[in-house]
């Protein structure tokens, strides 16, 4: 079962990783050692990792790899290394959800999502790291394209770790962009799935209504591979639903019946994109030809923006009131600020802009019935900001985590400064594997010119 020694494992996609893991050709622990060489070679210059025991992952990997010796059942995701982000619950390692407030916390319980994980034969990596608790003021990560830039937030560690090749899979969180900047900054593939999808008991809870999980990897493929197994109804986290496990990988690899018609929309926040971001996708559109049109969405939408800064931050008072209380000193003057906004929001404010959420979402659906399988936008402002102060704006996905639907970037285009410049692709609520479809569709129309 030993690897051509001339391979670097680290290279491995998680979908060609599992075949090769299920046909015997590598091991889980040459695929491990592989992967904490290149930790080791980069992690100074990246810093993706909070926390990261070398022996203790070779040790999981050895038991997965005899359990395949002795013939026992084996699980989607054998012996495949995932990144974890430090707000996700983690039972033999410390979550410390990125402030000095909660140093050496470690949970008594894995986190839903990474008992699955486990259930799924997956090698838990270690912590990458996340920003303070999840909001704006920036982690240790840099981005490992040019660590001069950011790597985006807040799941900056997680998103760093795969595209430095350091795991081929990591988790992350969203509540406005913390999944598909990060992704499109770092120049990985980044998907969110709907609202609901994945339990979120054992995760930093920031705000129920728009709290959401993601994945991060190098393909469609793999994000399918990934995402399929986390799906399923939890009794802990009320948002869930019975519901059968969609095929995300399996439908992800088909081709569409029809060509898709995709709608570019700007958004009314379309100002904030930078003159390369705009130009970039001037020229993808133009190469589209009649596969896109452009949609203006209804005046309704222009407040979005503001709803769901009224209820993310009175959730944020809400939910980290313990850690203003009592250690609001060691809080960023970001936070501070988000909380001290959001403890001064009304009741009526609160509930007015939760109750926009389903209108929001029928106008979007009648955008999809009339024609569009998907939308098509920025993920972000432009390439990644110089600097490390802050973690860049998250506004290109805000309206998209709002509503619930599910969205993934991928790493198209690139800019002047040659960072990448992600491209946003939006789907129906609970249409996600037509999205990965869709989304695979329209990487091989790019790739193949």
């Amino acid at each position: 079962m030993n690897a051509d020694t001339s391979m670097d494992l680290s290279l491995l996609g998680a979908a060609e990783a599992a075949s090769a893991l299920a046909e015997g050709r590598i091991s889980s622990e040459e695929l491990v050692a592989a992967c904490l060489e290149r930790i080791k070679i980069d992690e100074e210059r990246v810093q993706a990792w909070t926390y990261i025991d070398p022996e203790y992952a070779l040790s999981q990997a050895r038991a997965v790899d005899l359990m395949r010796r002795e013939g026992k059942a084996l699980g989607p995701l054998h012996g495949l290394p995932v990144g974890i982000k430090d707000i996700i619950d983690t039972e033999d390692m410390p979550t410390e959800d990125g402030t000095v407030l909660h140093t050496g916390r470690t949970p008594s319980e894995d986190a839903t999502l990474v008992s699955m994980l486990r259930a799924a034969g997956a090698i838990i990596m270690g912590k990458t790291v996340t920003t303070e608790l999840a909001t704006y003021s920036p982690g240790k990560t840099r981005n490992p394209i040019n660590p001069e830039h950011t790597p985006g937030g807040s799941s900056s560690g997680s998103a760093a770790a795969v595209a430095a090749r350091m795991v081929p899979l990591a988790i992350g969180t969203q509540t406005n962009g913390s999944v598909i900047r990060p992704a499109a900054y770092c120049g990985v593939v980044g998907y969110k799935p709907s609202f609901g999808l994945i339990s979120r008991h054992g995760v930093l809870k920031q705000s129920r209504p728009l709290d959401q999980i993601g994945v991060m990897a190098r393909s469609v493929e793999d994000v399918a591979l990934l995402a399929e197994q986390l799906i399923g109804y939890d009794e802990n986290d009320p948002d869930t639903r019975p519901r059968a496990r969609p095929k995300l990988r399996e439908i992800a690899m088909q081709e569409p019946p029809l060509p898709p018609t995709l709608a570019f929309v700007k958004s009314p926040i379309w100002k904030q994109a930078d003159a390369q971001c705009r130009d970039a996708f001037a020229e993808l559109t133009a190469h589209l030809g009649e596969r896109v049109e452009e949609f203006k969405l209804p005046d309704g939408f222009k407040n979005a923006w503001k709803w769901q800064q009224t209820i993310m931050e009175a959730d944020l008072a809400k939910n980290f009131e313990p850690e203003y209380q009592n250690g609001r000193d060691k809080l960023s003057e970001t936070l501070r600020s988000q909380i001290e906004r959001g403890r001064k929001v009304r009741a009526v404010d609160y509930n007015k802009a939760l109750d926009q959420i389903p209108a929001l979402n029928s106008a979007l659906n009648h955008l999809f019935e009339l024609r569009y399988e998907a939308i098509i936008t920025p993920a972000t402002a432009g390439t990644a900001p110089k600097g490390l102060e802050s973690t860049g704006s998250p506004a290109f996905c805000t309206l998209w985590t709002l509503c619930g639907l599910p969205a993934i970037t991928l790493p198209l285009m690139q800019g002047e400064d040659g960072l990448p410049l992600g491209v946003q692709l939006v789907g129906p609520r609970g249409s996600d594997a037509r999205l990965l479809r869709t989304a695979r569709w329209l990487l091989a129309q790019v790739q193949s010119d």
